[in-house]
């Protein structure tokens, strides 16, 4: 009989996302662990099936009185403060380290496959998005928090008992973020401004690059959780990989895609950039200079060491993805 499947951050964005995903292939038996002081949450986790809920202040606690010994399957854990500019970093090295780096010591006593949830924000302000320690200059506490896991997993990787894989989460949006708020995608950012205002705010050129043209890389939370189910009993595949399309596309790209996605629904045809720069429809605004410090205009994941791991599927680049996800916001608005 197979084991529970373990879901950290399970009503957040994407372990909600994950758990109606195992529910798709038949798995019943998960255990959901969050924190819902943010109590609107629970709507993520609506129409999933799940076999018991832990809040993650009693969850270590079950865990050390076997509540579950000899019965878990693998764990995923997504659960984390994502917020890029929150300046506690006590509470984030709490949050995110040592909550984190337990959890591993636990996984790896009991021979438990782990999935966790890593960062693009470890690169920081470098060019190379590689998965190798030089490329590696987080600017913020966020960042470095989630590069300090990374380093005690490289550690323990030759000796591990049980497969470890930390997973490099670039610029995720899709359905089930909303309660996010500022940290939500700018998809759905950009969307709420267009059907409030009729017009989307992005910044403007900063770091050598001009209005809108800062490039990341945009990935769909669909093809986030195709990669964590990739990974799961996959014992050879342990190691640290970067999770994006390998394509960055600008912000400019983004609006665009949600703006004809909305005029679509309207029966409106599409314009093209200019033609919104033209009309009003695009707006440009300075970047605010604290966050200036710490912003990273520029990423794109290389995906050589994934795809030697034997994921072959394509990527959603931005045309496709946020389209599908304005059709989701629209049906839900």
């Amino acid at each position: 009989m197979a084991g529970y499947y373990i879901v950290t951050g399970a009503a957040g964005f994407i372990g909600s996302n994950l758990v109606r995903a195992l529910n798709a292939r038949g798995e019943r038996d998960i255990i959901a662990v969050d924190n819902l002081t943010r109590g609107d949450k629970f709507n993520n986790l609506v129409d999933c099936e799940i076999a018991d809920y832990f809040d993650k202040e009693d969850f270590f606690e079950a865990l050390s009185n076997g509540a579950f010994d000899g019965g878990i399957e693998a764990v995923l854990h997504q659960g984390a403060c994502s917020d890029t500019v929150e300046s506690d970093g006590r509470y984030m090295m709490e949050n995110n380290y040592r909550w984190t780096a337990e959890l591993l010591e636990f996984c790896q006593s009991e021979e438990i496959p782990l999935v966790y949830a890593s960062s693009a924000a470890v690169y920081g302000g470098s060019g190379v998005f590689r998965e190798s320690r030089e490329f590696e200059r987080p600017l913020n506490v966020y960042g470095y928090s989630k590069f300090l896991l990374d380093q005690v997993v490289r550690r323990q990787l030759a000796a591990r008992t049980a497969p470890i894989v930390g997973l490099r989460y670039f610029n995720v949006y899709g359905p089930g973020e909303r309660h996010k708020g500022r940290m939500a995608s700018v998809a759905m950012h950009f969307f709420d401004q267009y059907r409030s205002t009729g017009k989307v705010r992005l910044f403007a050129g900063s770091d050598g690059y001009g209005d809108g043209e800062q490039r990341r890389d945009f990935v769909s939370i669909d093809d986030v959780v195709s990669v964590n189910l990739h990974f799961l009993g996959d014992a050879d595949a342990s190691g640290i990989y970067n999770c994006g399309t390998g394509r960055a596309q600008t912000f400019n790209d983004v609006a665009v895609a949600t703006i004809n996605a909305c005029r679509a629904q309207q029966g409106e045809a599409a314009l093209s950039l200019d033609a919104m720069r033209a009309a009003g429809l695009v707006e440009y605004f300075p970047m605010p200079a604290d966050l200036a410090r710490k912003y990273q205009s520029f990423t794109e994941a290389d995906l050589s060491l994934l795809r030697r791991t034997g994921y072959a599927a394509p990527f959603a680049g931005v045309a496709e993805g946020v389209v599908r996800y304005v059709d989701h916001l629209a049906r839900a608005a």
